[in-house]
């Protein structure tokens, strides 16, 4: 068995996959409220931006918080074919669930099945990155910790999705966010205890290239793109629909479910 380590890089990886999480978190979130407040192309494109940001902002803290990971007797390669299909896999799963609560004409079935769909994202995203390892041994997972990381990631973008969409205000948005950050990075080291790896010691190469080469760049590359991006969502003019009328629409739903 190899010795894994997390945090080989210390408090730094962390510490920076749980912001860059809730940046992505906050975007995705916002855009996805601007959605609901638009109509036509906008709102398509309000959603297109949420699936971007929510797939982008996981999908960064997943491969941030890689750097740290090490195993003890090996290199670890990364396949960069199937490390780019956890991005555009991330992006298109959080998008089926971003677009069915932006379409969805009850608000409550939008939030359990867009939480549903952003959940399931983060753990496709999670396992397929996990599937682009190369290392001289086999990795193995504990299932019961696999299917808790997943439940942990589902369960806590729902509450994240269901606080945005319910009550308004900075505050509120910044709790989301967190809750959705921590969701995220709570997933992944809950899904990295799951991880044992049987060594089998060689001198050969690795094929794929290494987390400095290919993932760094890009981890930078698309943590700039969230921080602009964020500057302009914010600057940019709110939606017609006011709060009020929102919360109605959520109130009279639960007065039919529970009558």
């Amino acid at each position: 068995m190899g010795h894994v380590d997390h945090f080989s890089a210390g408090w730094v990886t962390p510490v920076l996959s749980f912001a860059m999480a809730c940046v992505g978190a906050a975007l995705g979130l916002r855009c996805t409220v601007r959605a609901l407040e638009s109509s036509g192309p906008s709102k398509r494109n309000w959603l297109v931006l949420a699936s971007i940001a929510i797939g982008s902002g996981i999908w960064t803290m997943h491969f941030i918080a890689m750097l740290g990971f090490g195993v003890t007797g090996t290199p670890i390669r990364y396949d960069v074919p199937l490390t780019a299909l956890s991005l555009v896999v991330a992006m298109a799963v959080v998008g089926a669930g971003v677009f069915t609560a932006g379409f969805g004409k009850s608000r409550i079935r939008a939030v359990l099945m867009g939480g549903l769909g952003t959940g399931l994202g983060v753990a496709a995203m999670h396992y397929i990155g996990m599937a682009a390892l190369n290392l001289h041994g086999e990795v193995n997972y504990d299932p019961k910790m696999v299917a808790l990381s997943v439940l942990i990631a589902v369960v806590a973008a729902t509450a994240a999705l269901a606080i945005t969409l319910t009550v308004r205000g900075p505050v509120v948005a910044t709790i989301a966010s967190l809750v959705m950050g921590i969701a995220v990075v709570s997933m992944h080291y809950t899904a990295m205890y799951a991880v044992s790896i049987v060594l089998d010691p060689s001198s050969a190469s690795l094929p794929g290239a290494t987390a400095t080469e290919f993932i760094f760049p890009l981890a930078v590359l698309l943590g700039s793109f969230l921080f602009l991006t964020s500057a302009y969502v914010a600057l940019s003019p709110t939606g017609k629909r006011h709060d009020t009328a929102l919360s109605a629409e959520l109130l009279r739903e639960v007065e039919l479910i529970t009558a």
